[in-house]
């Protein structure tokens, strides 16, 4: 899904899920480097952790995703994508994104 904008992905950071056993191929598909935040230390991925609390505005903690279809998804993610921040100046994040890969 990344391979389009590899060019523009510099570094990931994830945490130590087993979702990730495969960063090696990950990174050298993407030619990025591949960190991983130290357990418990949630300020390592301080974008991730503001993302989850938008996220929470719309699904609550302890909900079941299988609650929620994909359109439903798809617009609260339009939702947070669109919404102006202050660290971008006031910018939302796709304006961002979309200025980068043009």
């Amino acid at each position: 899904m990344f391979i389009p904008y590899k060019y523009n992905i510099k570094s990931i950071t994830s945490d130590n899920g087993s979702e990730f056993a495969c960063h090696e191929v990950i990174a050298k598909k993407l030619s990025c480097q591949f960190y991983f935040a130290h357990p418990y230390s949630s300020w390592e991925r301080g974008l991730n952790e503001y993302t989850n609390k938008l996220i929470r505005q719309y699904i609550p903690k302890k909900s079941e995703f299988k609650n929620y279809n994909d359109m439903i998804i798809q617009q609260i993610q339009e939702k947070i994508n669109r919404r102006p921040r202050k660290k971008l100046n006031f910018k939302a994040p796709i304006q961002i994104f979309f200025n980068l890969v043009a």
